[in-house]
């Protein structure tokens, strides 16, 4: 055989022999080291764990493809406990008007699925998301009463299933849920509210599914910094009992109850104080003269809308019930308080007008008497005649043969008062006697109605708030 055939296949054995070396370096990069024995120690056999190999997918360790997860665990056997445990993170909103609250909170869910149990050496359990969810079992739970809710999807859907060896599962979402409240606004805005929410399986009764808390008391939790505008958080508790329909049958019903009592500082300030101030300045009328009827008619105008407007604006943020709130008490007394003042001085102004008539009428008819007289000088017949106030006193003095039997001085701001002058004489006879007043008399057109309005109304209202604060307090 020539050399240079020699040559060439000795390099081809060459090549060969490298490429064989860099196949098998490859092997060694991609495949776990050995491990190293120390000296000492005895040989053991080390248990490949199944949750860390890399060829063994979440569907076939869990078996899921092996089982019928449409029907629950043991089906036919006896109820599945399902524990149940809830952390608040907030509560939202309290609506009055639309009577629901708004809560956020992580439900969690803990039972036992034999079909999902898997072999571990390290008994760690595998956690997975909301993907999962969709090809095994979990319990129905839904919210009663709810009027809204739903499950956070940010940045993904807030859901979490973590699953043991032995095969016990939790099931943790985040929802947010819009649930109705029986509020009782009969002692509105210094009342407490007692809303719950309720958890109920949809499809399973108690035969099927056994829901109950899990830790008694303690499986609700709650975050401390939880704080509303209105309201203070009283408590929360827990409790669960059947709930019974009639076409399906009995089922397990956990309840999650609050206690909230209102802040009163908030009404205070834009109901009660605005009120009571409106009633105080309608007593202010009865300070001013009753003839200032634009002052007063104005004043009392003023206060009636005003008192208005705020019962409007309360009634505008609460629901339409058909009773009575306490803040209805308070500000419609307040309302007829003010309402009072202008028929006071209604009655006032009416009781002028119709005592100035009868002076107009008896001055007159006095006047008329006094004219068809002759001179009465020396003689004893009495009469009576009426003078306005404008007359000056010497004119008085210069009416021959009467005498005058009392008369009060002038005040300065009722020189437009009218006086009633009775002039006597000493014949006049006995039955005209009793008919007129002996002596000559001044009466002032005042009246005591606003003098005692100034003491009823403040009295009256400071005993109202007495016991509308005892009460209600």
């Amino acid at each position: 055989m020539p050399c240079y055939v020699r040559f060439v296949l000795l390099l081809l054995c060459l090549v060969v022999i490298g490429e064989c070396r860099k196949h098998k370096s490859r092997k060694k990069r991609w495949s776990a080291p050995a491990e190293t024995h120390k000296p000492g120690t005895p040989l053991s056999k080390k248990v490949a764990d199944g949750t860390k190999s890399r060829k063994v997918k979440t569907s076939h360790l869990l078996r899921i493809d092996e089982h019928d997860f449409t029907m629950r665990p043991a089906f036919a056997g006896p109820a599945v406990p399902v524990g149940v445990d809830v952390q608040v993170e907030s509560l939202d909103s309290i609506s009055e008007v639309d009577m629901d609250f708004t809560m956020t909170l992580y439900l969690r869910h803990y039972w036992k699925d034999e079909r999902l149990a898997f072999p571990s050496s390290t008994n760690k359990s595998m956690t997975f998301d909301g993907r999962l969810v969709k090809k095994i079992w979990v319990p129905d739970v839904f919210f009663v009463h709810s009027k809204r809710s739903f499950i956070h999807d940010t940045t993904t859907d807030n859901i979490m299933l973590r699953v043991f060896p032995d095969g016990h599962v939790l099931y943790s979402l985040r929802v947010t849920v819009t649930a109705a409240c029986n509020m009782d606004f009969s002692r509105f805005p210094l009342d407490s509210q007692t809303c719950t929410l309720e958890l109920e399986s949809y499809a399973y009764t108690d035969e099927d599914l056994m829901l109950y808390w899990k830790s008694g008391d303690e499986s609700l939790s709650t975050d401390d910094r939880i704080s509303l505008s209105q309201f203070l958080i009283q408590k929360f508790h827990t409790t669960s009992r059947l709930a019974f329909y009639s076409s399906t049958g009995w089922y397990n019903r956990l309840y999650i109850n609050f206690t909230l009592r209102r802040h009163i500082f908030f009404f205070l300030l834009q109901t009660y104080f605005p009120a009571t101030l409106m009633v105080m300045l309608s007593w202010v009328s009865f300070w001013i003269d009753r003839r200032a009827v634009p002052a007063r008619v104005s004043l009392g105008i003023t206060t009636v809308l005003t008192m208005s407007t705020i019962i409007t604006g309360v009634n505008a943020s609460m629901p339409r019930v058909s009773y009575i709130k306490a803040v209805d008490i308070y500000l419609w007394v307040s309302f007829v308080f003010v309402f009072l003042s202008v028929l006071e001085y209604a009655a006032v102004n009416y009781l002028t007008t119709v005592r100035d008539g009868k002076d107009r009428k008896l001055r007159e008819k006095v006047r008329e008497q006094s004219q068809t007289l002759p001179c009465t000088c020396g003689m004893s017949h009495a009469r009576t005649m009426m003078l306005d106030g404008t007359y000056s006193e010497a004119d008085a003095n210069s009416l021959a043969g009467y005498t005058r039997a009392s008369m009060a001085a002038e005040d300065a701001s009722e020189k437009q008062e009218r006086m009633v002058v009775h002039l006597s004489l000493d014949n006049e006879p006995t039955g005209t006697k009793k008919k007129g007043i002996r002596g000559f008399r001044i009466i002032q057109n005042t009246h005591a109605i606003d003098t005692y309005s100034r003491m009823i109304f403040p009295g009256a209202y400071i005993l109202f708030n007495l016991i509308y604060w005892c009460v209600y307090c």
